[in-house]
């Protein structure tokens, strides 16, 4: 896959670096490599109030995420996925610990820079497609862009918007497109001011299988194409089979990982978490 570079704070930003670090990683054919890393947390905790009654949805967190890749968090309910994501993507404080996308800790950034890195560096899946109503598909796709006054890459906006086959539905407004159909245009637009990170909660969480699995399959080919890097919370295996690497958790913890997922090795882990609380 090409590289691509980082932001960093310490650097102009019309600079960058690359962040490299030794991940064992089955679809390279290596263990120990030098893989580029998109975002990476160390000791992250994550806790809700004090004494008695506090509650550590994060527990000493470390995890780094591989460039140009799709990854899955998955794990019981209150097990700590959304928050890890919410935290990784800069949406959350962290009580301690430290959190770099790409060669920029975001755990030391103020507000307005944050906001800005976000802005630039970072896209989002929700599962409410939050498209507005009187915009066309295409309004929507830029309309970030258009509110950061930034001039869309013709080039590379066709090329989005053919990956997530929207060449003729760019004029029809939310109401005139079926869920699924809404949900590409929310793709298209996290994709489109090709940001060094997508985070997706629950993307397909509104949506019925076979639009589930259109959306599945457009994030799959904007890693495989426009290597693209992609973070995914989902409880669904289905959903989790198409990414490249999947992340467990339990308690405010990664407990374990799966390279190559498939639906039904992602059942059976599953299945672990309800017989033993955690995989063993």
């Amino acid at each position: 896959m090409p590289e691509r570079t980082f932001r960093s704070t310490h650097l102009p930003f019309n600079q960058g670096v690359t962040v490299t670090t030794a991940v064992a990683n089955p679809l390279t054919g290596g263990g120990g490599e030098s893989t580029a890393v998109a975002a990476r947390a160390r000791q992250l905790v994550k806790a809700y109030g004090s004494g008695e009654t506090g509650v550590v949805a994060l527990d000493r967190v470390d995890v780094d995420i591989a460039r140009g890749a799709f990854t899955a968090i998955m794990g019981p309910s209150g097990s700590g996925k959304s928050t890890l994501m919410h935290c990784l993507a800069g949406l959350d404080s962290v009580s301690s610990g430290q959190i770099w996308v790409g060669g920029t800790e975001i755990t030391s950034l103020k507000d307005k820079k944050l906001t800005r890195l976000r802005r630039d560096h970072i896209g989002f899946i929700f599962q409410a497609f939050n498209l507005l109503p009187t915009l066309t598909a295409a309004e929507n796709i830029t309309l970030p862009m258009d509110i950061a006054g930034v001039k869309p890459d013709r080039a590379w906006l066709d090329q989005v918007v053919q990956t997530v086959g929207l060449g003729g539905r760019l004029r029809h407004r939310p109401a005139q497109l079926s869920g699924g159909q809404q949900q590409r245009v929310a793709v298209a637009r996290a994709l489109a001011s090709r940001p060094d990170i997508i985070f997706g909660d629950e993307p397909t969480g509104n949506l019925d299988s076979r639009a589930g699995a259109e959306v599945l399959g457009f994030l799959r080919r904007s890693v495989d194409e426009l290597s693209q890097t992609i973070v995914m919370v989902t409880h669904d295996p289905v959903a989790a089979s198409y990414a490249d690497r999947v992340l467990y958790l339990a308690d405010g913890r990664i407990v374990d990982e799966m390279w190559r997922p498939t639906a039904e090795t992602v059942l059976d882990r599953m299945k672990a978490f309800d017989t033993f609380g955690r995989v063993s």
